[in-house]
């Protein structure tokens, strides 16, 4: 009978395939095609214009229905934006996921999550997260780290028979493993489907837009009652006429185009983000990293490439000839399974082992900072941190400080009076040689630190090499402060925050360090931007408000960021700031346009309710709403609708700031009260009551929307502050827009507009220039009062 531990034949996956025994994990996406359909089509606001259209098609005016294709086009852009970003993130999904290795009698291979079958033998190494539950076969010193799940932060020893469950990671040893629970049993599947949601939970975006469509709901009921009671009961204009005109009260109420507008900016984020290789993996990362203020940034693999080179190795023992120096060596590299890049680069430089047997095995921690191999009569050695292994002041220690000094990477061989997997070890260590490593600093490193010097967002180098190292490796970056040893940090939470507040870069920090350090940055209130690739970075990553992960780091660091660099390339961060900029900067413009609009319609449709309900008390003209639908269409037009969809998708370079809500409602709150004010006077002056003829009352409706267009196309020409040449054009064509719509007859006639009465068309002119002074002036005054800088034009920051 086969042995259990070699894997299943081929034969025996192929019959797990069709029991569907499979690891069918959940789709990346939280919706499916159908899902996203739907949601964007069965919409609330789709369904209150959608009985709108149907109200105004019963007048048999088909033109007035022309609003109707907010409708289409509504949902028709959000599912083409949404589906794009999925397939983005579902593509980027592939290359990042984490591809177990797999033993098969057929053979060991890493394969897909998705190609893992019941009873399927999993190898493990460091790093590598456990991706179905299964039961230990294989265990050597295998520790894992089950944080994820439980929370308890100290890595539990497994041996053979122990379960393991999907969402924990390996933190050192190695081994295999059994499959018992696959697919949706399995915990990792509940962990997929909570972590990969196309989402944009924690946002404070979402939550400012949420608070504003509450507000507009509550205005909203009131004034649409009272402007469907008016225009229906108190006007003698006829049930067609009156009906038009209460559709076209209602329809510049709803802000179709807001939430639309905020999902395309959020969605064509993920797919510029996806082209660079920088797989967002929950949608609030792109907002939350333009909002950080302190990035913890990992040297290894972040500052510096993976990769290392051997560069010389100095002996510290006198009986030690450089030969046994390289027999210890070689052999140590080809015993490690799973060797990091230290000892990639020592096995590249030492490639011929002497072939000893090994009697005992310690693996690599984050926490002991050392490993180590005993091969019976040939001794026991371990290699690791010079500082760690040895007395801080002997000579050999200071050695190695001062080469570290120079920024490059050493580590301790030695020789212990004990075997290596003795609970006192590695006790007395004997230097026998320093083993020197350089390591290449990214290209790209310090025109990233230097943006975000320039951005005022504070770096912080923590990592778990030696901290003089670290110091001059950040040093060469242009990274000038204070350098200090995590062991000397207080764990006390406050003295650690004031510690991290005086300190630049930190060295031979511990992983539970790591995630204190970001607990302790955070209570100072900062918003904190964790990278990392190895599986000491997890915790850190896991608990930061933003975990960057490099895509060649562990799977189980992968697995818990917010964001992975697939390329690998810190440089990748300056272009994910940015996108989250222009999506913060770009909706809050957005947002002022459509909440200037609802502003003034709901003020509109009160004044005009309130006139009709003074009529009914006092017997006096009845006043019918001034707009037919087509007239708030037309006016939506370029106004917001062109110009909002521009604008979202347009370069933005602001830095991200706190208060959406506040700013939003304080510029569009007076903007829209001066408009429709403006618009109400217009009306006012232009109507001429009850007994006006149809001819008049549309001159009426004109001369109000002429002075509704030149207000709110100042509304515009403020929003798109500070000014750039496209910026100009776009509001000098959105105006340029309706001269032609009402200087061409047949549009006039189309639009049922007639400007002919020069005196009202004056009037209107005038009230919507005064109109427009106004919204001037109180740009400048809320500049003053919310503590920002007006700039007309763009200026280089």
């Amino acid at each position: 009978m086969p042995d259990a531990t070699e894997g299943l034949s081929d034969a025996e996956v192929a019959q797990r395939v069709a029991e569907g025994k499979t690891n069918d994990v959940p789709a990346r996406a939280a919706r499916s095609v159908g899902e996203i359909v739907r949601a964007n089509v069965l919409t609330r606001i789709n369904a209150i214009l959608g009985v709108l259209f149907c109200i105004v098609v019963a007048t048999g005016s088909l033109i007035n229905g022309l609003f109707g294709l907010l409708i289409v086009a509504n949902s028709a852009i959000g599912i083409i934006q949404e589906l794009r970003a999925k397939k983005t993130l579902d593509d980027l999904a592939i290359v990042g996921q984490a591809r177990p290795t797999v033993r098969r009698r057929s053979g060991t291979a890493e394969r897909p999550p998705d190609e893992v079958v019941l009873d399927d033998v999993i190898e493990l190494g460091p790093g590598d997260q456990i991706v179905v539950d299964g039961e230990v076969l294989e265990a050597t010193n295998l520790e894992v780290d089950e944080s994820l799940l439980t929370g308890e932060a100290d890595p539990i020893v497994k041996g053979i028979g122990d379960a393991v469950m999907s969402g924990s990671f390996v933190v050192a040893g190695s081994g295999a493993y059994r499959a018992t629970k696959v697919g949706r049993e399995a915990y990792a599947a509940k962990l997929a489907e909570e972590a990969s949601k196309f989402t944009l939970v924690r946002s404070e975006l979402r939550t400012g837009i949420n608070e504003i469509l509450r507000f507009i709901t509550y205005l909203l009921v009131p004034a649409g009652l009272l402007v469907i009671y008016t225009q229906l009961f108190t006007t003698d204009a006829g049930w067609r006429q009156s009906v038009l005109r209460m559709v076209g009260a209602l329809v510049p109420m709803v802000p179709e185009g807001l939430v639309l507008m905020t999902s395309i900016a959020f969605a064509v984020g993920v797919v510029r983000l996806g082209r660079r290789q920088c797989l967002v993996q929950e949608l609030p990362a792109i907002e939350g990293l333009a909002r950080v203020d302190v990035v913890c940034a990992d040297k290894t693999g972040t500052l510096t490439e993976n990769g290392m080179r051997l560069a010389e190795t100095q002996p510290l023992d006198p009986s030690g000839a450089d030969g046994r120096v390289a027999d210890v060596l070689a052999q140590l590299a080809a015993d490690d399974a799973r060797p990091n890049a230290s000892m990639q680069a020592i096995a590249e430089a030492y490639a011929d082992p002497p072939g000893w047997t090994a009697t005992a095995v310690a693996p690599f921690k984050s926490a002991t900072k050392w490993s180590g191999t005993s091969y019976g009569e040939h001794g026991n050695w371990v290699i690791g941190a010079p500082d760690v292994l040895l007395d801080p002041s002997s000579e050999q220690a200071e050695l190695a400080e001062r080469i570290g000094a120079r920024g490059l990477r050493v580590l301790l061989l030695g020789a212990t009076d004990r075997s290596v997997d003795a609970p006192d070890a590695p006790g007395r260590v004997t230097p026998v040689a320093l083993v020197v490593l350089e390591q290449r600093v990214r290209p790209d490193a310090r025109d990233t630190l230097d943006y975000f010097a320039a951005q005022k967002v504070t770096v912080k180098v923590i990592s778990g090499d030696n901290a003089v190292s670290v110091g001059a490796v950040a040093g060469t970056l242009g990274l000038h402060g204070e350098t200090r040893d995590a062991r000397t940090l207080p764990e006390e939470p406050d003295r650690l925050a004031a510690a991290l507040e005086e300190c630049t870069t930190f060295g031979r920090v511990r992983p539970d360090q790591k995630r204190a350090m970001v607990h302790a940055l955070q209570s100072r209130g900062h918003t904190v931007a964790m990278t990392g690739d190895g599986v000491n970075d997890v915790l850190a990553l896991k608990d930061a408000d933003i975990g960057v992960a490099m895509g060649s780091g562990s799977s189980a660091s992968r697995a818990v960021a917010q964001i992975v660099l697939l390329d690998n390339r810190f440089a990748t961060l300056p272009y994910v700031v940015a996108e989250g900029r222009r999506v913060i900067g770009n909706i809050e413009r957005v947002s002022n346009l459509f909440l200037t609009k609802t502003v003034y319609s709901v003020l509109l449709a009160v004044a005009v309710g309130l006139a009709g309900l003074a009529s009914k008390v006092f017997g006096t003209d009845s006043l019918p709403f001034p707009f037919q639908p087509i007239h708030v269409t037309i006016a939506a037009w370029f106004t917001i609708g062109i110009p909002a969809f521009v604008l979202s998708l347009a370069p933005n370079h602001e830095r991200a700031r706190s208060g959406f809500v506040r700013r939003v409602m304080t510029s569009a709150l007076p903007s829209g009260t001066v408009v429709g004010i403006a618009t109400f006077v217009s009306y006012l002056l232009a109507y001429q009551g009850r007994a006006a003829s149809t001819v008049e009352q549309n001159q009426a409706s004109t001369a109000a929307l002429i002075t509704l267009l030149v207000s709110a196309l100042w509304v515009l020409a403020v929003v798109a502050r500070p000014y750039e040449w496209w910026r100009v054009a776009l509001v000098a064509v959105s105006a340029l827009a309706y001269v032609v719509i009402f200087a061409i007859p047949f549009a006039r006639d189309l639009f049922l507009l007639d400007p002919s009465n020069a005196r009202t068309t004056a009037i209107a002119l005038g009230v919507g220039a005064v109109g427009a002074a106004l919204i001037e002036v109180l740009w400048w005054v809320q500049g003053r009062i919310l503590g920002e800088p007006r700039r007309l034009w763009r200026t280089a920051d």
